[in-house]
C-alpha cells in the first residue's frame, strides 16, 4: 500500500502538472452566512475536463512503461473518467479504447471524442456500466492491453490525492473536508493525504441515498455489491466500492452522510441561481451534505469538494421536478371527478389556494374525458399550504389518491 505523505503527493503533483490545472479554493459568502461557518469550495468543476478524474487517469497512464503504452489502454465509463482518459490519451499520444453503455447520452460521447480526437475509439455496449465494464475487461485481456480503472488503482488514487494537496497549500487550518463518494477513489486519495498532514481534520464522505455503497461496506467491514441502486447521481452511483479504496477509506472516514436525491437537486439549482456555479449531481453532494451537519460545523473551516460540472442541460427539467417534490412544493393526485356539471369548476374554485398552480391535468379514461379519474399535478408556493390543500379536498368530498406517497403508482403514472 503506497504512502500518501506530503512529499509523495507533491511528487505526483509535479508529475501531472503539465496537463492538470490547479483549481481554486474559494470562500463562498452565501453558504458561509447560511451555515454560520467558513465554507470553502474546491472547484474541480473548473478542471480542464470539468472534473477531477483527469488527475488519476493521467497519473496512472503516464506511469505505465513504454511497452504497456504501445499495446494500448482501455477504460469503461459513461462520464467523467472517460473524458479524463480521452484527454490523457491525446496528451500522451497513445491509442485508447473507451467502452460506454449503449444508453450514454450523445453529449457525453461528443465531449469524450473532442478530448481524445483520433487517439481514441469508442465502443457502445450493454445497458449498464457493469455490462460495459465486463465487456471492456474481456477486450483488455484478449488484446493484451492495460485496463485503466476509474477508482480502484493505487496510481489513480495518488492522482486524486493532489486535490487534497492543493487544498492544504491554500488552507492549513481545516476542521472538515466533505468528499463525494462513488467508487471511493477521490475519498481514498484526499482523505488519506489530509489525515497525514492534518490529523485533527474530520473527513466526511457523502453518498446519494439511492447508492449507499460505502455506507454498506463500512457496515459489513468489507466491500459488498448492492443489488439495486438509483442511477440518478450518475457520477456517484456505484454498486460496489473498490477493494483498495475501501482499505484506505475505512480508517480515515469520520462519518458518511447519505443525501436524498431531491436534496441534491435543490442544491444544484441553488448553486446555479445564487453563485452561477454549474454542477452535476455528484458535484453537488458535498454542499448538499452541509444541511445534515449544521450544528457541528458552526464557526468551523469547512471544505466542500465540487467534483464535477458535466451536467446535461436536458436533465434540468427532471432536476427541478425532483427538487420541488423533495421540498414539498409539488404534489400529484389521482382525483375522481363526479359525473355532474361544474365538478372541475368546483375543484378550481374551492380546492386550490390563491397561490396554488395546476401544472398537469390529464383524464385517465381517454374515451370519457368529462368525468372519471384525472391525473393532477399541483405546485405550491409554500410547503405549509399542503395541509390546507388536503383539507379542501376532503371538505369538498373529492375522492383522491396521493401519488407522491405511493412509489409504485407514482413511477407508473408520473
Amino acid at each position: 500500500m503506497s504512502s500518501l505523505s506530503l512529499q509523495s503527493v507533491q511528487a505526483t503533483a509535479k508529475h501531472i502538472e503539465s496537463v492538470v490545472l490547479k483549481t481554486p479554493l474559494q470562500l463562498n459568502t452565501s453558504l458561509s452566512r447560511k451555515f454560520n461557518a467558513n465554507i470553502y469550495l474546491k472547484r474541480e468543476d473548473l478542471q480542464i475536463v470539468r472534473s477531477y478524474k483527469l488527475r488519476g487517469a493521467y497519473n496512472m497512464m503516464s506511469s505505465l512503461p513504454k511497452e504497456k503504452l504501445d499495446c494500448g489502454v482501455v477504460c469503461a465509463s459513461a462520464g467523467n473518467h472517460a473524458q479524463g482518459f480521452a484527454f490523457s490519451c491525446k496528451a500522451l499520444n497513445i491509442k485508447g479504447t473507451i467502452f460506454m453503455p449503449s444508453i450514454t447520452p450523445k453529449q457525453k460521447i461528443t465531449q469524450t471524442k473532442m478530448f481524445g480526437e483520433d487517439n481514441i475509439e469508442i465502443i457502445l455496449t450493454g445497458d449498464t456500466y457493469d455490462d460495459c465494464a465486463n465487456a471492456a475487461k474481456k477486450f483488455t485481456a484478449e488484446k493484451n492491453m492495460t485496463f485503466v480503472h476509474p477508482f480502484d488503482d493505487e496510481k489513480v488514487i495518488e492522482g486524486q490525492a493532489t486535490v487534497g494537496l492543493e487544498i492544504y497549500e491554500q488552507l492549513t487550518n481545516i476542521d472538515y473536508v466533505i468528499i463525494p463518494i462513488g467508487g471511493g477513489g477521490l475519498c481514498a486519495g484526499v482523505g488519506s493525504f489530509i489525515k497525514t498532514v492534518s490529523p485533527h481534520t474530520k473527513i466526511i464522505g457523502t453518498e446519494p441515498e439511492g447508492a449507499p455503497s460505502m455506507t454498506e461496506a463500512l457496515k459489513a467491514g468489507r466491500p459488498v455489491e448492492l443489488t439495486h441502486i438509483d442511477r440518478f447521481v450518475d457520477g456517484a452511483a456505484v454498486k460496489r466500492v473498490g477493494d483498495i479504496t475501501f482499505e484506505k477509506c475505512h480508517p480515515i472516514l469520520d462519518d458518511v452522510i447519505l443525501v436524498p436525491e431531491g436534496k441534491i437537486c435543490t442544491t444544484i439549482l441553488e448553486l446555479y441561481n445564487k453563485d452561477a456555479i454549474v454542477v452535476e449531481p455528484a458535484g453537488a453532494l458535498s454542499v448538499a451534505a452541509l444541511s445534515f451537519m449544521e450544528e457541528k460545523i458552526k464557526g468551523k473551516n469547512v471544505v466542500c469538494i465540487i467534483s464535477g460540472s458535466n451536467n446535461d442541460i436536458d436533465r434540468m427539467q427532471e432536476i427541478k421536478e425532483r427538487s420541488l417534490q423533495y421540498e414539498g412544493l409539488k404534489h400529484y393526485f389521482l382525483i375522481d371527478f363526479a359525473q355532474r356539471p361544474g365538478a372541475l369548476k368546483n375543484f378550481v374554485n374551492n380546492v386550490l389556494g390563491p397561490d396554488d398552480d395546476i401544472t398537469r391535468f390529464e383524464y385517465m379514461q381517454k374515451t370519457n374525458k368529462e368525468s372519471g379519474p384525472a391525473l393532477v399535478g399541483i405546485e405550491l408556493k409554500n410547503k405549509k399550504d399542503y395541509q390546507q390543500l388536503i383539507s379542501n379536498l376532503q371538505e369538498s368530498s373529492f375522492s383522491y389518491t396521493e401519488l407522491n406517497k405511493s412509489d409504485a403508482l407514482f413511477s407508473y403514472l408520473v
